[in-house]
C-alpha cells in the first residue's frame, strides 16, 4: 500500500478534540465531520487540505478521549495516512479498526515539514520526502493491520470473513 501527497505538520499531544471538537460529536456523518477537522488547531484546515494529503506530527497523537470519530474526520477530510512520532494507544486501535493507515517514525517528523511531498510505502515501512531527498526507514505495518485498511476498516474485515464462511 502506497501513499503520495502533501505534508500537514502537527506538534506533540495533539487531542482527539483538536481533531474533532467535541461539539460536533452530536452526529456521525462522515462529511460533517471532515468539514470541522482539526478546526481549533488550523481553522482553514479542512477547506485547504486535499485528497491523499498526509499529516506528519509529534508524539501522543490522537491522545485523550477515546473517539472513533477523530479517525473518521481525518480519512474523510483527504488524509490517506498519518505519520506521527507516537500515537496514544486507543487513537492507534480507532484509526485501524477505522481504515485510517498510520505509522511511527520519529525521525521522518524531525526532517519533514509543512508543504512537503512525501510518499510512503507501508509494506517496506519507507518514508520518502521527496522535497528533502531523504528516505527513511521506519517499522512497517503488519499484513493484518494493512488487511483491516484495504477491507475498509475493521466492520468490513469481519463481513468480508463472515462471507467467506456462508
Amino acid at each position: 500500500m502506497r501513499f503520495k501527497g502533501k505534508v500537514w505538520k502537527f506538534g506533540s499531544d495533539v487531542d482527539t478534540d483538536a481533531i474533532i471538537p467535541a461539539r460536533y460529536l452530536n452526529t456521525s456523518d462522515p462529511e460533517e465531520l471532515a468539514r470541522h477537522c482539526m478546526e481549533d488547531v488550523d481553522s482553514s484546515f479542512a477547506e485547504r487540505v486535499k485528497q491523499g494529503d498526509i499529516i506528519f506530527a509529534g508524539k501522543n497523537f490522537g491522545c485523550g478521549s477515546s473517539r472513533e470519530h477523530a479517525p473518521i474526520a481525518i480519512k474523510t477530510a483527504g488524509i490517506s495516512c498519518v505519520v506521527a512520532k507516537s500515537f496514544a494507544r486507543i487513537f492507534y486501535r480507532n484509526s485501524f479498526n477505522m481504515a485510517l493507515p498510520i505509522m511511527e517514525c520519529p525521525e521522518a517528523v524531525d526532517v519533514t515539514e509543512a508543504g512537503d511531498e512525501v510518499e510512503i510505502d507501508l509494506d517496506r515501512g519507507e518514508i520518502i520526502n521527496h522535497t528533502r531527498h531523504k528516505t527513511f526507514n521506519c517499522q512497517s505495518i503488519p499484513p493484518f493491520m494493512q488487511e483491516l485498511v484495504e477491507s475498509g476498516g475493521l466492520m468490513g474485515y469481519v463481513t468480508k470473513k463472515i462471507n467467506r464462511i456462508a
